[in-house]
């Protein structure tokens, strides 16, 4: 399953720290993040419940970036 969600990141090197910060979330797939439009992609494994990967995408993006804004819905 693939979802994107608006963020706010403050410059592409932030988005592309967070982007490598999601890949390695267990549940995720694939991820891409972009400065340029303000949004998170992420693919999740099979299975995989979206809250609980979405609730440890945003600690990992956190710890890059503690000013960042996922907005999961």
């Amino acid at each position: 399953m693939k979802k994107s969600y608006k963020i706010e990141v403050d410059c592409a090197a932030c988005a592309l720290k967070m982007e490598e910060a999601t890949k390695k979330v267990e549940g995720v797939r694939d991820a891409t993040v972009s400065f340029m439009t303000q949004k998170m992609k992420v693919e999740f494994e099979e299975g995989k419940e979206e809250k609980d990967v979405m609730e440890k995408v945003v600690k990992a993006c956190k710890r890059v970036e503690s000013d960042c804004e996922i907005y999961v819905s």
